[in-house]
């Protein structure tokens, strides 16, 4: 049986107001010390995705410019836990400010890392049963985040890589991880 790794030291080399980068220090199983680098968020305790699926069944995607990509990305509402909440009162709070829809059922799908090489960053995914356009007050209560221009897709379940497909023909890009949530929410659904 192989020695576990063991980090040795951990070095922030930079950090912005958003991100930070590390330097790892780290024993490998042969007892070589090697360095890595990676990022991780600043204040932030979780990040959270959410596959809202309305009570007609269907499928909320939104649409958005992402800068480090120069291009539009079609995803699923996701956001940081970066206000002390539980990780569902964030994927609530990040369905409402993304989409315009609430849910009374959130349900815990998957956790696990987004990019293990590069980045801390941990999803908690979870499922939005019956969402439903949410009332004024809420939507008062939080709003679209200024520096976010999202557009709000909806397209059947059934059909949802057909929707997928006219967008990247028209030249978005598509997260890939929106493929294996689609399926992990027909499997939940019973689809």
């Amino acid at each position: 049986m192989k020695k576990p790794l063991e980090i040795l030291n951990r070095k922030t080399v930079w950090e912005g107001n958003f991100i930070r980068a590390l330097l790892l220090e780290y024993k490998n199983s042969r007892g070589d010390i090697r360095g890595w680098e990676a990022v991780e968020r600043v204040n932030c305790s979780g990040i959270v995705v959410i596959i809202p699926v309305t009570r007609q069944g269907d499928l909320l995607l939104i649409r958005q410019f992402r800068p480090v990509l120069n291009n539009y990305v079609l995803e699923f509402p996701a956001g940081l836990n970066d206000r002390g909440e539980t990780l569902v009162d964030a994927a609530r709070r990040e369905l409402i400010e993304e989409t315009g829809y609430t849910s009374e059922g959130l349900e815990f799908m998957a956790e696990g890392p987004v990019s293990s090489g590069l980045s801390t960053e941990v999803l908690t995914v979870f499922l939005a049963r019956d969402a439903f356009p949410a009332p004024p007050d809420l939507i008062k209560k939080y709003p679209v985040d200024e520096t976010e221009e999202i557009e709000v897709v909806k397209t059947p379940l059934a059909s949802a890589y057909d929707t997928i497909e006219k967008f990247r023909k028209k030249g978005d890009i598509a997260d890939l991880k929106i493929y294996g949530f689609i399926e992990l929410a027909r499997q939940r659904i019973g689809i």
